[in-house]
């Protein structure tokens, strides 16, 4: 059975949920470490005033008995406690009445934002009032996510396979290198999530200036993958390459319009000479290494069994507090483009939620290559692979 996972709800809808398919009997789960994952999503420089309302945990509904997965579909729902404040106009059940209809019609969105999907998404399903697509293509939707990778990461920790991530840049502020007093031990410490504590200052008073000038800043960060094995993913058919996938996966995570894997972009202005890998063997490890890694530890859509790094350019937040120009709906006629609550900067936010999605396509392709319906089960595949690579 493949792993998979639907999920649904709407940013001030009673809930998200999510029903996961295909995963392993027999892993013990920590709901303690998924909520963590939640509360790193919801923290960062920049965030906007629904991170005071919300605290993030995860609800698991089935599929899990005594803290270990049964191999059934795995329910996991958030629950959003904003929707005591909106659950007269995002009742699934609410009926109409002269008092809800007046405050739905408050609530009404008619002016798509520019860089939003609010009108492309109203002409697609011929919705008048365009909350109907804001709700579910929020950033929000995200929060169920981290979830899912939350339980992908503790199958992958069982492996000693760890995913990590940080800020490389927000704005025109960005990191040259990662050295001296300056340095953090984790990105987590900093509160735009960057490595270097001198630029996270710099970083802070851009998002400062940004906010004051009713302005949004996007940004770029790094998620990087330890302790994959080489063989990983698939060169045989497109869909099953793994740097394909992984880019997909980042691609999909609002606001990203840019993946990059090792050298990425960089590697088009240098000669081949010095961006392929050259190729080793050490006999006191019984492997092959690579002094470089500019193929960012993927070579055909296979791992190479060096450090992944993948890294993702998130766009300015779209809802302006200094709105853009854009038409009615219904009218036709000029407006200032509607304003919704929104972030001044997400990117380190953005950073979590990418480890996470990170994490998800990892535990497909792992399933996909090692199979297994039990933990034990898996784990006995993967050791004899790992076994079988120290004696080729």
């Amino acid at each position: 059975m493949s792993l998979r996972y639907l999920s649904g709800g709407e940013s001030h809808g009673p809930c998200l949920t999510a029903i996961i398919e295909g995963f392993w009997s027999g892993v013990e789960i920590s709901p303690e470490n998924i909520n963590n994952e939640l509360k790193r999503r919801q923290q960062g420089y920049g965030r906007g005033g629904r991170m005071k309302i919300e605290s993030d945990e995860v609800d698991i509904l089935s599929g899990v008995r005594l803290k270990k997965t049964l191999g059934t579909p795995i329910t996991l729902q958030i629950k959003n406690k904003d929707y005591e404040n909106w659950k007269e106009v995002m009742d699934p059940e609410g009926e109409e009445d002269d008092k809800s209809r007046s405050l739905i019609e408050e609530k009404s969105v008619t002016k798509p934002r520019p860089g939003h999907v609010d009108l492309s998404g109203a002409l697609k399903y011929g919705h008048k009032d365009i909350r109907n697509v804001l709700e579910r293509a929020s950033a929000r939707e995200t929060a169920v996510r981290v979830a899912i990778g939350g339980l992908s990461k503790e199958l992958l920790n069982k492996l000693n396979i760890s995913i990590s991530s940080h800020v490389l840049s927000i704005g025109s502020v960005s990191i040259n290198d990662i050295a001296g007093d300056s340095f953090y031990e984790s990105a987590d410490d900093s509160e735009t999530r960057c490595l270097d504590k001198n630029v996270t200052e710099k970083m802070k008073k851009e998002i400062d200036t940004a906010k004051e000038r009713g302005e949004s800043l996007g940004g770029t960060f790094e998620v990087i993958v330890n302790g994959l094995p080489p063989g990983i993913g698939d060169y045989v058919h497109w869909d099953k390459k793994l740097d394909g996938r992984l880019s997909s996966a980042i691609m999909s995570i609002q606001g990203v319009k840019g993946v990059e894997i090792g050298l990425g972009f960089e590697s088009s202005r240098l000669f081949g000479s010095k961006v392929h890998d050259e190729i080793y063997y050490s006999k006191s490890e019984k492997s092959f290494r690579r002094k470089t890694n500019n193929a960012g530890g993927l070579e055909g859509g296979v791992t190479n069994g060096a450090p992944l790094i993948i890294r993702g350019a998130m766009k300015p937040i779209p809802t302006l507090y200094t709105p853009l120009k854009s038409v009615s709906l219904d009218t036709k006629e000029a407006f200032e483009a509607s304003v919704e609550r929104s972030d001044c900067c997400a990117v380190p936010a953005c950073s979590v939620i990418a480890e996470n999605v990170i994490a998800w396509e990892i535990c497909k392709a792992i399933k996909e290559k090692f199979g297994g319906d039990s933990f034990e089960e898996l784990k006995r595949s993967y050791e004899a692979y790992l076994a079988y690579l120290r004696e080729v």
